[in-house]
């Protein structure tokens, strides 16, 4: 079916969709035939939950993850430790490490990474915020100040140089900073890790 048969209404949803990362225009058709074939009740109940996420949800003005009150949950809960702070790239990768329920701290959502090539500068994601954090502890989650930074970055070049100068950022201001353990995940094989990989594991290897 050409786009120019579909009625107004059709090629605007479908527009839409297809405007979403990842969604292909024959993806973004099987979807709005999905609205479409939904009950009207549905179908607005979809429009009325974007409509709130887009009017309830911010950025929380303390570590910039995503939530419907500020300063966010994690950063209000007294049960966290407020001094040591989790650095990662996105709101998802802070959704991943809370399934863990291993991190008992508190976060620092940077909304991207360094990246000099591509005109990716400290200004452009929420690196001042975190430096902030550091000298001010009445920036940081109920106002405690920050003794360790973990970067929790992706380990590939833009990750690392982001973690580099959060490092010595946070070392010129007597933060202690380590990072996440790299290495071999469980059940992978040798064969198929990259050198970066076997390099870590190498440098990280533990006693039996």
């Amino acid at each position: 079916m050409s786009n120019a048969a579909y009625p107004e209404s059709v090629r605007r949803l479908i527009d839409s969709f297809a405007a979403m990362p990842g969604i292909g225009r024959r993806s973004a058709e099987r979807l709005a035939f999905h609205v479409l074939r939904q009950s009207p009740a549905e179908a607005l109940e979809l429009a009325r939950a974007v409509e709130e996420v887009k009017r309830k949800v911010k950025h929380c003005s303390v570590c910039w993850s995503l939530a419907d009150n500020d300063p966010c949950p994690i950063c209000a809960d007294p049960k966290r430790d407020a001094s040591t702070v989790l650095v990662v790239e996105q709101p998802k990768d802070l959704l991943v490490m809370e399934k863990t329920g291993l991190f008992r701290g508190v976060y620092h959502v940077l909304l991207g990474r360094l990246d000099p090539l591509g005109g990716v500068g400290p200004e452009a994601i929420t690196l001042d915020g975190l430096i902030a954090r550091l000298e001010k502890p009445e920036r940081n989650a109920r106002q405690i100040a920050v003794s360790e930074i973990i970067l929790g970055l992706n380990p590939d070049l833009e990750g690392d140089t982001t973690a580099l100068w959060i490092a010595r950022e946070a070392g010129e201001r007597g933060v202690r900073s380590t990072r996440l353990a790299r290495g071999l995940p469980a059940g992978s094989q040798l064969e198929f890790a990259n050198p970066a990989v076997l390099g870590d594991a190498l440098k990280g290897r533990t006693s039996l």
